[in-house]
């Protein structure tokens, strides 16, 4: 087993007196309830009954990165339509919007569904929801395969929708996952490298389906080439479902942090979840969170769908540098996700960071806008870069500022809230920026955006760092060196 590191202890004496002192009301605290995994000499100490112990384990590496796995593949299948949306709107010999249903499609079908994922998260935990995200992201990559014939549209439809199903049991867990499996001082950079699966599920979907399936006005050999992508994706899927099913655990047998083990000994029938989500709607940093992220996620979706199309009227003939292009967005936002992530566990700064992130994606989306029509690609290329940097990199911002407004809820339930808030913005703005391009142009589509964009920036500056799971922590921290006086030295205090 690792250990979560044991906490530097200062010297008993006046110094400690003086701490009580300073905080009296901590001495009503003074109780054994928790236990590092090592002593402060590297040894295990000995675990007092009923005490839950805190501790980490190697295996949450694994559970991290099999969950990014198969979120990277549902990534893909959402993306991969609108990458070469004018080759499908060729090949089933439909309009462009109707392939861009192809992706929205993801985005209504989480609406309705994220309540019912969410209790059933919380009820069955972990385990259950990763089974079925990956069982179904594998059924609706096979149902695919079934549609590679222009009169079979259908097909690709059901099998799409049932992706979307998938894709309600994968976005609310990166949060509960870094919640449940990692420690205190890990929790931003596991939720980040979660997020990170789905994000480089869309970078590749940007980046291999003008590869795969080059235009041609054959749809006999465009059929060919579609059929080797949606094969190749099943095969994928398939490996990773049965990852999932031998390798997926639910939880650790130790809480990991001492949040975590707080919420470890509260008994189940004092949690409603109905109960919750009252608490979460009257948490007002919480709802201004969910209208700013719905805002800035919501145009990353546009974005991300409309961005074949704003490429190809600026630049004809240039499918496979609109999929580099996007690359190129969302490889950036994973850096930028990253090192954010490490930048929180490090300073704890949530508020600061992810207003600046916020400000720095509207900056990055007006340069955008004014330097797409310039007619020189390398340019879109770095300024997508920069926008992309920030804009993709405010997702698990958002996610880890949730989890800490909200303690102790349920990460999935706050997460899942923020991604219904991006879903519902979602199809707002692809639908109207689509309708925007046709009749005024992309430069008129993407200030659309950047007016969005801004008002968001407004209301994160309104959102309070109520930082509550950085207080558990803390004041566990302060009970458990409490824990740590000598009896007779509390006993002269009092």
């Amino acid at each position: 087993m690792v250990s979560g590191g044991p906490e530097e202890v200062g010297g008993k004496g006046m110094g400690y007196k003086e701490e009580v002192e300073e905080q009296p009301d901590l001495l009503q605290e003074v109780k054994p309830e928790f236990a590092e995994a090592t002593a402060p000499n590297g040894g295990v100490p000995e675990v007092r009954p009923g005490v839950p112990e805190v501790r980490l384990t190697w295996r949450r590496w694994v559970i991290v990165f099999v969950f990014s796995s198969y979120s990277f593949c549902n990534a893909f299948q959402w993306i991969q339509y609108g990458s070469i949306n004018s080759i499908f709107t060729k090949f089933y010999a439909l309009t462009p919007l109707a392939i861009d249903w192809l992706s929205m499609c993801y985005m209504i079908v989480y609406i309705p569904l994220l309540f019912p994922v969410a209790w059933l998260l919380d009820k069955k935990g972990l385990r259950l929801i990763a089974l079925a995200g990956s069982a179904l992201n594998c059924l609706g990559a096979w149902v695919k395969t079934g549609s590679m014939k222009p009169h079979l549209f259908p097909v690709t439809v059901l099998g799409q929708i049932i992706c979307s199903l998938a894709q309600v049991f994968i976005l609310g867990m990166p949060s509960r996952i870094a919640s449940v499996w990692f420690g205190a001082r890990e929790v931003s950079s596991a939720c980040s490298i979660a997020v990170f699966g789905n994000q480089l599920g869309i970078a590749v979907g940007f980046l291999l389906p003008p590869v795969l399936v080059p235009n041609s006005e054959d749809k006999e050999k465009l059929a060919h080439h579609i059929g080797i992508m949606f094969f190749m994706t099943a095969g994928v899927a398939t490996a990773l479902f049965l990852l999932v099913i031998f390798v997926f655990q639910e939880k650790p047998p130790y809480p990991p942090s001492r949040a975590q083990a707080m919420i470890h000994t509260t008994a189940p029938e004092e949690y409603s979840y109905t109960k919750s989500i009252v608490r979460l709607f009257r948490n007002v940093n919480f709802d201004l969170l969910i209208v700013s992220y719905g805002l800035n996620t919501g145009c990353f979706y546009a974005l991300s769908t409309m961005l074949n199309r704003m490429v190809v009227i600026n630049y004809p003939g240039e499918e496979q540098n609109a999929g580099r292009i996007g690359l190129t967005i969302v490889v950036a936002g994973m850096v930028g996700a990253l090192i954010t992530g490490l930048w929180l566990d490090r300073t704890k700064t949530y508020k600061q960071t992810t207003l600046l992130v916020y400000i720095m994606s509207f900056v990055g989306m007006v340069i955008y806008t004014f330097t797409l029509n310039l007619g020189y690609l390398w340019v879109v290329f770095v300024t997508a870069g920069v926008l992309g940097f920030f804009m993709t990199g405010y997702l698990p911002l958002g996610f880890e500022l949730a989890a800490e407004l909200t303690y102790p809820e349920s990460e999935g339930t706050s997460s899942g809230l923020l991604n219904v808030s991006a879903q519902i913005f979602g199809i707002i703005f692809t639908i109207s920026q689509g309708q925007i391009i046709d009749h005024f142009g992309t430069e008129a589509g993407n200030i659309f955006l950047c007016v969005f964009l801004f008002i968001g920036t407004i209301i994160t500056g309104f959102i309070k760092p109520d930082l509550r799971r950085q207080r558990a922590n803390l004041d566990n921290e302060q009970t458990k060196k409490l824990d740590e006086v000598p009896q007779n030295q509390l006993n002269t205090i009092v």
